[in-house]
């Protein structure tokens, strides 16, 4: 399992010109699944997503989480984190994991999420446009493995 963590002022979501969520401060996920990802792969990047300090403190220092700042999360569906580029110039998306078995993970994730802030899904396998005003910029990848 991989996220792409974005720190975030203000992102939206969009498919066929409507506006399907946004959020203000916040974070921005890309998550892309692969094969043996498990609830444990879930819930050891939930943990870490809603605990990463990357917002800054009074001192103007990262040192606050999502918690803290009473952010929310913006959470998109991207298979093409695993793209494979090492042969041709095609990706292969071979390492990716089917889309029915992913989208059931893709839920549990932003479930399990919620528990904590409030997280806003994009629509699983739609032409997406994703706006993001990426803070900082901060962009962090995090894998499960």
């Amino acid at each position: 399992m991989r996220v792409l963590v974005q720190r975030s002022v203000n992102s939206s979501v969009w498919v066929d010109g409507k506006l399907i969520n946004e959020i203000s401060k916040g974070l921005v996920l890309l998550v892309g699944f692969t094969q043996n990802d498990t609830i444990d792969d879930i819930d050891k990047l939930v943990k870490k997503v809603v605990h990463l300090r990357i917002f800054d403190d009074e001192k103007n220092i990262m040192n606050k989480s999502i918690l803290d700042v009473g952010g929310e999360i913006l959470c998109i569906s991207q298979f093409t984190l695993y793209a494979n580029t090492k042969k041709g110039n095609r990706p292969s998306y071979i390492d990716a994991l089917n889309s029915e078995e992913a989208k059931k993970l893709y839920e549990l994730f932003n479930q399990k999420l919620n528990e904590y802030v409030v997280t806003k899904p994009g629509i699983f396998k739609a032409n997406m446009q994703v706006n993001i005003i990426n803070d900082g910029p901060i962009t962090i990848l995090l894998e499960s493995k």
